[in-house]
C-alpha cells in the first residue's frame, strides 16, 4: 500500500517542495494557515485538511516546514494538532529550523503516543525548494530515517542523517552561522570595492576561482548588481535562525562574537523596514554606513 503522505506549512519554502511529492505520485493531504496557498496545492493534486489534526488523520507520514518552534509546538501539540488525530506509528519529519532543545521537547512528546519524529531542517532558499535541490541534515532514529529517505530525497538532492533527535537542527544552526557570515563578509568586500570605484562585476569574476570563491558568492554577487533584494531566505527568518544560533550556544557555554554581531546588524535591518528581503540585502546596511551603493558598471 503506497504511503499517505501530509504537509503542514504551504509558504515559500513548503509549496514547492509539497509539489515535488505530487509530481512522483504520491498523494498529499495538506494544511496551511493561509487558505489560498492551500488552495493552488489542492488545485494541483493535493487533498485539503482544516486542521494539522485532519491531516494526521490521512496520513502516516507527515512534512512539517513552518517559521518557528512556537508555531511547530502547536502544530503538533496543539488542541487540533497532529497528535490529536495520529495512529501509533506515524512518523512526523519537521522540515522547520527551530532549536535542538525544542526538537527533543516535541519528539519526547510525540513518542509518549508512539509517534516517531526527525528533525530534518532544509537549507538552499527558495530557489533550491523550486528545483529541488535542497540540502536536508536529518535528526532521529536511522531506521525511520531509512523509511523516509525516499521521499526526502524527492526534494533534496543532499540528504544526510546526522544523529539522534536534535542533530539536524544543530547541523542548521552552523549551517546558518556559515552562510550568513559568508553573506556579511562579501557585503564588506563588495562596499570597499564599490568607494573604491573599482568594476565590481570584474572583481568578483577576478576572485570567485580562488579561496574567496563560495556558493554564496556566486548566489548572492548576481543579485547585490542587480539590485534583486526579493526575497529567497528572508531576513527576519535568518534573524530567527541567529537568534536561535546565540540561545543554543549560550546553554551550553559557546561565546560566538561575529554571530552576536551579525545578530545585531538583522535588528538593525528590521527596525529600518527591511525585514522582507533576501538576507543579501545585508549590503544595504554597510551601504549606508559608507554612503555608495554597490552596483553594475554604467555602459
Amino acid at each position: 500500500m503506497k504511503q499517505r503522505i501530509g504537509f503542514i506549512g504551504l509558504g515559500i519554502m513548503g509549496r514547492p517542495m509539497s509539489l515535488h511529492l505530487i509530481k512522483v505520485g504520491y498523494q498529499l493531504t495538506v494544511y496551511d494557515i493561509n487558505q489560498e496557498a492551500v488552495n493552488h496545492v489542492a488545485a494541483l493534486g493535493a487533498q485539503a485538511a482544516l486542521s494539522p489534526r485532519e491531516v494526521a488523520e490521512q496520513s502516516d507520514i507527515i512534512f512539517i516546514i513552518v517559521p518557528n518552534s512556537q508555531h511547530v509546538k502547536e502544530v503538533v501539540l496543539g488542541e487540533n494538532g497532529i497528535l490529536q488525530g495520529a495512529d501509533p506509528g506515524t512518523i512526523i519529519v519537521d522540515l522547520s529550523s527551530i532549536t535542538p532543545v525544542a526538537s527533543k521537547e516535541i519528539a519526547a512528546a510525540a513518542a509518549k503516543k508512539g509517534v516517531e519524529m526527525l528533525d530534518a531542517p532544509v537549507s538552499g532558499g527558495e530557489p533550491k525548494a523550486i528545483d529541488g535541490t535542497l540540502a536536508i541534515m536529518v535528526g532521529g532514529k536511522a531506521e525511520i530515517f531509512e523509511s523516509v529517505k525516499n521521499l526526502l530525497h524527492c526534494m533534496g538532492s543532499s540528504v544526510t542523517l546526522v544523529g539522534g533527535i536534535g542533530s539536524g537542527t544543530m547541523a542548521k544552526l552552523a549551517n546558518q552561522i556559515i552562510v550568513n557570515l559568508n553573506i556579511a563578509a562579501m557585503s564588506e568586500a563588495l562596499v570597499l570595492a564599490a568607494k573604491a570605484g573599482i568594476d565590481i562585476d570584474k572583481m568578483y569574476q577576478a576572485i570567485r576561482g580562488g579561496l574567496a570563491g563560495s556558493t554564496v558568492l556566486d548566489a548572492k554577487v548576481p543579485m547585490v548588481l542587480d539590485r534583486n533584494f526579493v526575497a529567497g531566505g528572508r531576513i527576519d527568518i535568518n534573524l530567527k535562525d541567529l537568534a536561535n544560533v546565540m540561545e543554543t550556544a549560550h546553554e551550553i557555554g559557546v561565546p560566538l562574537p561575529l554571530s552576536s554581531q551579525l545578530l545585531e546588524i538583522f535588528h538593525a535591518m528590521k527596525a529600518d523596514g527591511k525585514a522582507g528581503l533576501d538576507h543579501c540585502g545585508i549590503v544595504q546596511f554597510y551601504e549606508k554606513l559608507a554612503h555608495v551603493e554597490v552596483k553594475r558598471m554604467e555602459g
